[in-house]
């Protein structure tokens, strides 16, 4: 697990957690060469800033300028720390390692090594700020090994959460001190602190006092400890800065569990060692992948970290079970959309609770009416909104790798009343195809299909004034219905009913959104009656089902292999290259937009376009497996920046010609897909094939080998090695088939 780690390891990245909850992840950051974290980071969807630096002062209370040896590129980053070597000064040389370890805890973690002949005395101060308003008289604590103040944390809805922080340094402090005062630049600069000016070189220290005096609360509240530090010539002096977070929600037993699954010790020999070792914790309970091809090796793991990134522990708050959220800064909460995401590429943990926890987080909060939350924010309701997300193809994706009968009954009666609110309230008209009703409910909106049915679409909120059966509410509705009648018997529930409105969604989709005119599925206007034939990447999701038959084969060759339509240099584009709001650089009438939809690469999108064309290549045309993989190669390749097999990404949306993220955004690490899915059945071939039975079929990627370890499939760990052609299938370390690339290999468990 530690080459794992090491290979993920650059220069260019700073983004750290522990599967908690609370990262160090800012979009943007300023201030990556200063010792410490003062850029904000995140707790749930609350941003924090800042937490706090380190100053070094020499024995005369002169600070003492720390500069990265070499710029960015001296970092060294892997998920489990960030280590920065500074320039050596006065003789002196400094390595700091920055990590988030379990237990809401930011830590710093120095060595410094004294290269002069003499004797050195330092005093490391580790210090940071507070608004005002937030920390009363006697606000502040000190209980002879951490100083604790509090808070009052606000998110985008302004809601807040209250919070203590508690400052230590490991092994012991020499002083503390908190001091009020008027507001001025809030920057990690010790010489614009109160402690600078009361610095005695005689008696050095921060007086151990808090001084929270003053005519009101307002400005500033200046919050340090200290040690001073004796340091022989040649010898290495070690000082670890740990900032605690406690916030105000109830507490999980036991700790809480991180979404990624295995819980760890934390006994170690340093921080660092640490959170090290909680990272290779995580890791040993997941799948291995190696592979000729660096692109899929490298994702995957890649993948791996930024599941356990956006991870929350179960218990905390609202959050009944670990989950994942979306991405970091104010996308760190559970959303709807992407839970169906995260639900596919969790089920390949060994452990399926992650998995599982992902769709109890959203059970728990459904609503009344049946309706589910579209967000769920640690410690209030306020602004959940709605998205539709297939619910219903995550959940048939897990019970196929992680079958499990109690599980099942759990779930689908809530998925079940949330089927009836569909019916109710987004088919009232009884057509059997289903409403978007704002442009923002699908996850996708600045397009042309809702321009369609209302010129005014673009500018409406979260309002719903538009009526549309949008294709891809459709095939979820279908995709839920279709679960809860497969699954029905083992859950507890008829599933006759579910059945006939499956099949009925189904009739109806081929019978109105079918246009033989195009050659396309499409949206339909329900005022009109008439389908709108907005050529859009969803017009493709229909073709991951069963509901298509053979004369709605050409059509999607026609359309989606068209270099001129949607098979672009890094397919496949969110809106067709032939619609006429189409912009490959981010803009929608004429001004670039945060998430646009009307050309840009979406790995969502591409994710369900992925699974169409599995679909159509195992079920309909087989010639269409080379398309296949050319289709995930791409996709993965433009997931790395430059071209760079060391530098992949994970942005919200790429150029379709240049493959270049939405860098301008700073969202990286956001799970908004499901690339290692698609990476195990199509690369590497394994696809559960019913009950007690699996496949591996992987399509002809130009690969001279891989080896897969550990993968699960309904209760059995299964090994694939392919060797040039060959294939290699072992179950539970017996070898249980050998074939070739190309003749599927179906095996009975």
């Amino acid at each position: 697990m530690s080459e794992v780690l090491d290979r993920l390891a650059r220069a260019d990245k700073w983004q750290l957690g522990a599967g908690e909850g609370l990262v160090f992840a800012p979009p943007f950051p300023l201030w990556l060469d200063t010792p410490g974290f003062w850029d904000e980071a995140h707790l749930f969807e609350y941003p924090l800033r800042p937490l706090f630096t380190v100053s070094w002062l020499d024995e005369e209370g002169a600070e003492l300028a720390l500069v990265p040896g070499g710029g960015a590129g001296a970092r060294r980053w892997t998920p489990a720390a960030l280590e920065v070597p500074y320039r050596p000064v006065a003789g002196l040389e400094a390595v700091e390692t920055r990590m988030v370890l379990p237990g809401f805890v930011v830590g710093s973690e120095w060595g410094v090594r004294n290269t002069t002949q003499v004797p050195v005395t330092l005093h490391a101060v580790a210090w940071t700020t507070a608004p005002g308003a937030e920390v009363p008289a006697g606000g502040v604590g000190w209980s002879s090994v951490e100083l604790s103040w509090p808070r009052r944390l606000v998110d985008r809805k302004g809601q807040t959460l209250a919070v203590m922080l508690k400052l230590a340094l490991a092994r012991g402090t020499d002083t503390w001190g908190a001091v009020r005062a008027e507001a001025t630049a809030d920057l990690p600069r010790f010489l614009q602190t109160p402690f600078w000016d009361r610095w005695d070189p005689r008696h050095g220290g921060l007086a151990c006092r808090a001084d929270l005096g003053g005519l009101g609360d307002e400005g500033l509240v200046y919050l340090g400890v200290h040690r001073a530090l004796e340091i022989a010539p040649g010898a290495v002096a070690r000082v670890a800065v740990a900032l605690r977070l406690e916030p105000d929600l109830p507490r999980p037993p036991g700790g809480g569990r991180a979404a990624g699954g295995a819980p760890v010790s934390r006994k170690a020999s340093s921080f660092a060692a640490a959170s090290r070792a909680s990272w290779e914790a995580h890791l040993a309970a997941l799948p291995t992948l190696r592979c000729s091809d660096p692109y899929f090796e490298r994702y995957w793991a890649y993948r791996w970290f930024g599941l356990r990134l956006n991870g929350i522990a179960g218990g905390w708050g609202n959050y009944a079970a670990p989950t994942v959220c979306e991405g970091i800064g104010y996308f760190h909460q559970p959303i709807a959309y992407s839970a169906q995401c995260h639900m596919r590429e969790l089920r390949w943990s060994r452990d399926p609770e992650p998995a599982r926890g992902v769709l109890r987080t959203f059970l728990a909060h459904q609503r009344p009416d049946g309706s589910l939350p579209g967000r769920v924010y640690a410690n209030h309701a306020e602004g959940e909104d709605f998205y539709h997300a297939d619910w219903g193809g995550a959940l048939l994706a897990l019970d196929a790798v992680h079958p499990g009968d109690d599980f099942l009954r759990e779930v689908l009666p809530a998925l079940a009343r949330y089927a009836e609110w569909l019916i109710a309230t987004r088919d009232a008209d009884h057509t059997h195809l289903f409403d978007v009703v704002d442009q923002y409910e699908t996850g996708q909106e600045y397009m042309s299909r809702y321009l369609a049915v209302d010129p005014e679409a673009d500018r409406y909120g979260w309002e719903r004034r538009i009526r549309l059966k949008g294709v891809d509410a459709t095939v979820y509705a279908y995709g839920l219905f279709r679960a809860l009648a497969r699954l029905g018997a083992r859950g507890g529930l008829d599933p006759a009913p579910w059945g006939r409105r499956a099949a009925a969604v189904a009739r109806a989709i081929r019978s109105r959104m079918w246009d033989p005119g195009s050659g396309m599925f499409s949206d339909v206007d329900p005022v009109a009656g008439r389908r709108t034939c907005v050529k859009a990447a969803v017009c493709f999701y229909p073709y991951a089902t069963d509901v298509v038959g053979p004369e709605h084969l050409p059509g999607f060759a026609q359309h989606l292999f068209d270099a001129r339509s949607f098979w672009t240099v890094f397919p496949v584009p969110s809106s067709s290259a032939e619609d006429p709001w189409y912009d490959a650089d981010a803009a929608w009438k004429g001004k670039r937009h945060n998430c646009p939809w009307n050309g840009r690469v979406w790995p969502m999108a591409n994710s369900h376009v992925a699974e169409a064309i599995a679909a159509v290549a195992l079920g309909h045309v087989p010639a269409l497996r080379a398309h296949l993989a050319e289709f995930v190669t791409r996709f993965v390749r433009m997931l790395f920046w430059d071209g760079d097999a060391s530098r992949p990404n994970s942005f919200e949306h790429y150029h379709p010609v240049t493959g270049k993220p939405s860098a301008y955004r700073g969202v990286d690490d956001y799970q908004h897909s499901w690339v290692n899915d698609l990476i195990v059945q199509y690369v590497v071939g394994l696809r559960p094939a019913g009950e007690g039975r699996f496949v591996v079929d992987p399509m002809p990627c130009a690969l001279d080998g891989l080896e897969a370890r550990g993968l699960p499939m309904q209760g059995a760990r299964v090994d694939v090695e392919r060797d040039g052609e060959r294939l290699v299938v072992s179950v539970e370390g017996r070898e249980a088939a050998r074939g070739r690339v190309g003749e599927p290999l179906e095996i009975a468990l």
